[in-house]
């Protein structure tokens, strides 16, 4: 993938955003909910957009529009493609518009919506780098009415992975899994039915290809973090988390890189749910 396709600075969209053919905008703030382990009160992206957002941007809802209901195949499992596609076209979203999409500067549910516009065959999507803490414009509470959209998903454009392929992956090639160490090595699991790790995966948190300033890693610093892992020129490689949304973040962050990789979207949430399948634990992959 290019620039074209991974990300962009604030500066960059500022600049597009006047131009001939400005990008959609897409808000996508979201934050893994731990309200049931913690008794914390779930954050509210739809309220936190409408107290101020980039100008023209348009919510969209991680939960509710970016993937199906929770189930037996994850917490985040792909959505109705039908629905998807009115969403994306509700929003303005169009194969020959570019996209930008954001969030409040984790990257990772930025990253979740680029993942699905890229796998349904959006040309150019970009996430912004730093997220909307980067953005050094104004921000509005104006209710956007962006003119509709005409993209239809046709999947495919990128790799996605099952649980099968997922488990294959761990011993062909390289399987990243994108969660905190604790959760990988099974010391904590704060969300799903038991922690460890797929037998065979490698411990690759996704918070380590981001520096303290809230943007990703230069490009050179990434593949450099990579290699360590065991990846080189012609390794296969696939990522999971905990429920396909981090996960898209290192995915990104591999982009970045100029290195493909297919997302098991189901993730740990999926995996850890059929008691049938091996569950590692500790710092060793296997």
């Amino acid at each position: 993938m290019d620039a074209m396709t991974t990300i962009i600075t604030s500066a960059e969209l500022g600049e597009a955003l006047s131009g001939a053919t400005p990008p959609v905008l897409l808000d996508v703030r979201w934050q893994l909910s731990l309200a049931k382990a913690t008794g914390a009160p779930a954050f509210d992206g739809r309220a936190a957009f409408a107290g101020g957002h980039i100008p023209g941007a348009v919510f969209v809802d991680l939960d509710g529009e970016l993937a199906a209901p929770p189930g037996a195949s994850g917490r985040h499992p792909l959505p109705d493609l039908a629905r998807f596609g009115a969403t994306m076209r509700r929003a303005g979203v169009s194969p020959v518009r570019p996209v930008v999409v954001y969030d409040d500067g984790q990257g990772w549910a930025a990253a979740r919506a680029w993942w699905m516009l890229r796998w349904a065959g959006h040309p150019d999507v970009r996430v912004l780098d730093g997220g909307l803490s980067s953005w050094e414009g104004e921000l509005t509470t104006k209710t956007p009415d962006p003119a509709r959209g005409d993209f239809v998903p046709a999947p495919g454009a990128v790799r996605l992975l099952d649980a099968d392929g997922a488990a294959a992956l761990a011993r062909t090639g390289v399987l990243l899994d994108a969660r905190a160490g604790e959760r990988y090595r099974g010391e904590v699991e704060p969300v799903d039915r038991v922690g460890g790790h797929i037998p065979g995966a490698v411990s690759a948190p996704t918070t380590e290809n981001v520096g303290p300033d809230g943007r990703l890693l230069p490009a050179a610093e990434l593949r450099d973090r990579f290699k360590a892992l065991g990846i080189s020129g012609d390794t296969e490689v696939g990522v999971y988390c905990g429920s396909g949304v981090s996960g898209a973040h290192e995915v990104l962050a591999l982009a970045v890189a100029g290195i493909p990789a297919a997302l098991y979207v189901g993730s740990w949430s999926e995996w850890s749910a059929d008691p049938a399948r091996p569950v590692a634990v500790g710092a060793d992959p296997q």
